[in-house]
């Protein structure tokens, strides 16, 4: 049975009372494997979204991402939103500057920032490394986090901030607030499809935790696929493909009567 799409208001009355889950999601398959398993909140590109992602994910909360520097002035950002909102999704994440997410606000837009870790902006805390590690830097993720809530937004996520800090953010804040490697004091899990599922062949993220070997049946995949295509070619050098069966038939009669009359035609 298909559980009715939380809104907005439901997530922030759940705050604090149980722990969410979160998943970045890139394909339909993905989406409908979140969907069956019950997973709470996905992250998606927006390109994913329309009729086809609800079918698969009829309950599941959406985030489409509004990637920073795909979108410049705060009216390409509310275009790109209200285009990802008319195509399934239910919030926006945007590690845009505050007034973009103002802006958002105030049409009406559910806007998720981003503070800690920002990936599109990791040179200005030293690159992918954890941030808040001392009281100066923990109080400077506060301030973003206490800016993000003034600006408007309704959740933030927290990447790679400690625990303690993390924890002691989210209970004095009203955003809801979705941790990526950033403790259990948060109120969602939030990790990336490809690492749950290890399609990873590179380096993992500290906070990642692999479930599934995803990468080894690639490997395996492929090799049958070579095989599959060096038979082919062996079959048709052999002349053991087509075989009868491929083929389209024709009766005897209506082969001679054909022949005979491209034959008149030379």
């Amino acid at each position: 049975m298909k559980h009715r799409r939380p809104t907005v208001a439901d997530l922030l009355s759940m705050k604090g009372t149980r722990q969410l889950t979160m998943l970045r999601v890139v394909t339909l398959d993905e989406a409908e494997a979140a969907e069956e398993a019950g997973i709470d909140l996905v992250s998606v590109p927006p390109a994913l979204l329309g009729p086809e992602f609800r079918e698969a994910a009829p309950s599941v909360f959406a985030f489409p991402g509004l990637e920073y520097g795909d979108y410049v002035t705060a009216e390409e950002y509310l275009r790109a939103a209200f285009q990802a909102m008319r195509t399934g999704g239910d919030a926006v994440y945007c590690a845009a500057g505050l007034s973009t997410v103002r802006r958002l606000r105030e049409e009406g837009i559910p806007v998720c920032g981003h503070v800690g870790l920002i990936p599109s902006k990791a040179t200005w805390t030293g690159g992918f490394r954890a941030v808040g590690k001392t009281a100066e830097s923990a109080l400077e993720v506060w301030r973003q986090v206490k800016a993000l809530e003034e600006a408007g937004a309704f959740a933030a996520e927290i990447e790679v901030v400690p625990a303690e800090v993390a924890t002691a953010i989210s209970r004095r804040t009203s955003l809801l607030t979705l941790s990526m490697g950033a403790g259990t004091g948060c109120d969602a899990q939030y990790l990336f499809a490809e690492d749950v599922l290890g399609q990873n062949r590179g380096h993992y993220p500290r906070h990642a935790k692999v479930y599934r070997d995803f990468a080894a049946e690639f490997d395996r995949l492929q090799q049958e696929r070579v095989a599959a295509f060096r038979e082919y070619a062996e079959d048709v050098r052999s002349g053991a493909y087509p075989e009868k069966a491929h083929l389209v038939g024709i009766a005897p009669a209506e082969v001679e009567d054909f022949l005979e009359k491209i034959d008149a035609q030379e």
